[in-house]
């Protein structure tokens, strides 16, 4: 059960600022300018009164007073009266509110008086329903006498009772009590009851309330300002990782192509290798043949010389001494590669290593985006799906600032794998009472475009009458 909302006002002058807050001759910044047709008077002008200042200034011609108003006098008292944000969202939800604005229109002339109530508007087009309702403050009646003048011995006929211009009886202590007293009597219909007595809550003018609304503004500029930088500076380290995962890609590359020479250089080097060495088993099956021959050899050996048999085994020496060379040559290329291997390793683990710390950053400075600014997350969401829809950076920046886009083309629906041909349509992003974003195309949302378009809402009626 929500708390009936009564408060009461005076007025400077003609109070034209508040006329034109009334009226919305001037858009205030927490009105949505969509809702505000539905914005309504419920009090009739006279005849040739045409807003709400004449209509106080008609009032005052018209009540019959015989003293001079005064320069600083106050002439008329504003009222607003609503009640609790979600209480009034159910009376509006249940179509109790024409209900609710009749029966504020009858408290307000019951209590101040029927020509006294000189507008009453509703606003619909702000967060909360409410009423904005003005009186002029004219009693009948004797005023009440300062202690001097009751001292003083009466010389005079009393004089018939006047209608006097006096706000401050209007919103005398007992009145403004007893004013919240019969209001909650009167919304208890609605579930809304009295606010408690002597609370220390104080209400927020609305000049005060713009105020606020205007420091507010300046410091979230500060804070994106300040998020605009550390999102340059986050796209500059991702620029920055994107290049050295580029040059650790290209490290890789030629690693590759080191390890792919130096295999082939390996394979060539077993095949000397195995060459060599059949070639030395050869060698020694005639070394063998020679020393079995050489017995039977040395009486023709004297004869013929000793000049051949000396130059092959200084060949098969010399062979010997290649394949010994070989052999070194293929271990140190076996230590060549261990140590590139190895190399490898460690810039691989320094490259990851630094990767992830930026990763780690990033998502350190997103968390951060997302706690100090809620509604981040919601426009990046939002940006996302304006892309894979089809639109380019440019129309979804356009898009994210508010403003309504004529498109034509494909439009791609991830939930139904398609493209829908879209012919001169207008896309905007809209933005609901809790600030989330949605996507609409021509005024509906972008899933129910989609259905249409793909007939989806008429293949399950054809399968239902089937």
């Amino acid at each position: 059960m929500g708390y009936a909302v009564l408060h009461l006002e005076k007025a400077k002058g003609a109070d034209s600022g508040m006329s034109a807050h009334i009226e919305r001759t001037i858009q205030p910044k927490n009105a949505d300018p969509k809702r505000t047709h539905l914005n309504r008077e419920l009090i009739q002008f006279p005849e040739g009164v045409r807003n709400r200042t004449e209509a106080i200034q008609h009032r005052l011609n018209t009540a019959g007073l015989t003293h001079k108003i005064g320069k600083n006098q106050v002439q008329a008292i504003r009222i607003v009266l609503t009640g609790t944000h979600a209480d009034m969202e159910q009376i509006e939800k249940n179509g109790r509110l024409d209900k609710w604005c009749q029966d504020n229109v009858d408290w307000l002339r019951k209590t101040y008086g029927a020509d006294n109530v000189v507008s009453a508007v509703l606003h619909m087009d702000e967060e909360t329903p409410h009423l904005h309702a003005t009186i002029v403050p004219i009693v009948m009646g004797e005023r009440k006498k300062q202690k001097k003048e009751l001292a003083v011995k009466k010389r005079y006929r009393t004089k018939a009772p006047a209608p006097r211009l006096c706000a401050d009886e209007v919103m005398s202590r007992a009145n403004l009590i007893r004013y919240q007293d019969t209001y909650a009597e009167q919304m208890a219909a609605y579930r809304l009851q009295r606010g408690i007595k002597g609370s220390e809550a104080q209400h927020i003018s609305t000049h005060e309330y713009y105020r606020s609304l205007i420091a507010q503004g300046e410091v979230l500029q500060a804070n994106i300002t300040q998020l605009l930088a550390k999102a340059d500076e986050a796209q500059r380290t991702i620029a920055e990782a994107a290049q050295a995962k580029q040059e650790l890609a290209r490290i890789k590359s030629a690693i590759k192509r080191e390890q792919r020479h130096a295999c082939m250089v390996v394979a060539e080097c077993e095949q000397t290798r195995l060459k060599a060495k059949a070639e030395t088993k050869t060698e020694e099956l005639k070394n063998s043949a020679t020393k079995t021959a050489t017995a039977a050899l040395n009486g023709i050996n004297s004869l013929l010389g000793g000049n051949k048999v000396n130059r092959l085994e200084k060949e098969n020496k010399e062979l010997r001494n290649e394949v010994e060379d070989l052999n070194r040559q293929i271990e140190r290329l076996h230590a060549d590669m261990q140590k590139m291997k190895d190399d490898h390793a460690r810039e691989m683990n320094r490259a990851n290593e630094q990767h992830q710390q930026e990763v780690n950053n990033l998502k350190r400075i997103l968390e951060k985006a997302y706690q100090w600014f809620p509604s981040f997350k919601r426009f990046l969401s939002m940006e996302r799906e304006c892309l894979q829809c089809g639109f380019s950076e440019e129309q979804t920046d356009k898009l994210l600032h508010g403003h309504t886009i004529n498109y034509s083309g494909c439009l791609h629906s991830n939930e139904y794998r398609r493209n829908a041909l879209a012919d001169n349509v207008s896309a905007q992003v809209i933005r609901d009472e809790k600030r989330n974003l949605f996507l609409h195309i021509n005024e509906m949302p972008i899933t129910q475009w989609f259905k249409e378009q793909f007939g989806i809402g008429q293949e399950q009626r054809r399968g239902i009458k089937m």
